[in-house]
């Protein structure tokens, strides 16, 4: 198996972590999650930050999932702030 090098694309919370997996799985990316506050709490140990996930996508996915998460972080920022 050839070595795959992973980009991280999103760090954030939870819910805005899994809506980006959606949209990315729609167009047939696997993205790959880190928790750190769930790794720690598997071993033993706590977290300071619960819930902040990062998502790490193929380098050879990237200039197609760029454009999805750039669009999410978008939409989310409306969401923030309504005008």
């Amino acid at each position: 198996m050839a070595d795959t090098n992973y980009i991280k694309v999103f760090s954030g919370n939870f819910i805005y972590a899994q809506m980006i997996i959606n949209r990315l799985e729609e167009v047939g990316i696997r993205a790959v999650v880190k928790d750190e506050s769930e790794s720690g709490r598997l071993a033993g140990f706590g977290s300071p930050i619960q819930g902040f996930q990062d998502i790490y996508v193929s380098e050879d996915e990237l200039t197609k999932a760029l454009p999805i998460v750039e669009l999410a972080n978008s939409d989310l920022k409306a969401q923030k702030n309504p005008e």
